[in-house]
């Protein structure tokens, strides 16, 4: 099956010179002398490397087959993390490299969307927003809200450290956006 870059989605697979790529983001350009194009980062699936590549609009690529499998993850060995399947106990090892920032969001025994890529394991997929608890938290200072300064560092038990509003104090679960990072609500 063949996709055009017209028809290029976020997350997509595609082939190209008998490599597996997963297009991070792109833009179609269409400037106002000559032929318009498509700008696009994309990750090698093999190697998590990520480059910036321009196609020709239209161009046409082989559309790579994806499924994903709920995955149990268990411990960081390094190199790579360790997931289990539920169901028949089988685990995998998928390289820290090919996940990229997503295992930020992910806590041990954790249940994931494992992605397979042409039957080959190539990262994972976390929820929009997840519920984490908060394990370190500056006491907001008075004064600080009238500078308009009314966020304060927070380091979530996954070790990420996001923005939060000066009254979530430690100890305390709250929803954050995985996609940019940033403090929802209180969970």
């Amino acid at each position: 099956m063949q996709i055009s870059t017209n028809q290029f989605k976020n997350g997509a697979h595609i082939e190209i010179d008998g490599k597996i790529w997963k297009v991070i983001e792109f833009q179609h350009v269409k400037p106002g002398k000559g032929g318009a194009f498509v700008r696009t980062k994309l990750r090698r699936i093999e190697d998590g490397s990520v480059v910036d590549k321009t196609f020709r609009a239209g161009e046409k690529f082989r559309l790579v087959r994806t499924e994903s499998k709920k995955m149990q993850y268990l411990y960081d060995s390094g190199e790579a993390a360790v997931f289990m399947d539920s169901r028949d106990y089988e685990q995998i090892e998928i390289a820290t490299s090919v996940l990229g920032e997503d295992m930020k969001w992910v806590l041990p025994n954790a249940e994931v969307e494992v992605l397979f890529v042409d039957e080959q394991p190539s990262g994972i997929q976390v929820a929009s927003a997840i519920e984490m608890k908060v394990e370190r938290a500056d006491p907001g200072l008075k004064g600080d809200t009238v500078s308009g300064n009314a966020y304060k560092p927070a380091t979530l038990e996954s070790g990420v450290t996001v923005q939060v509003p000066l009254f979530i104090e430690e100890g305390e679960t709250i929803r954050v956006d995985t996609r940019s990072g940033e403090y929802l609500s209180r969970a």
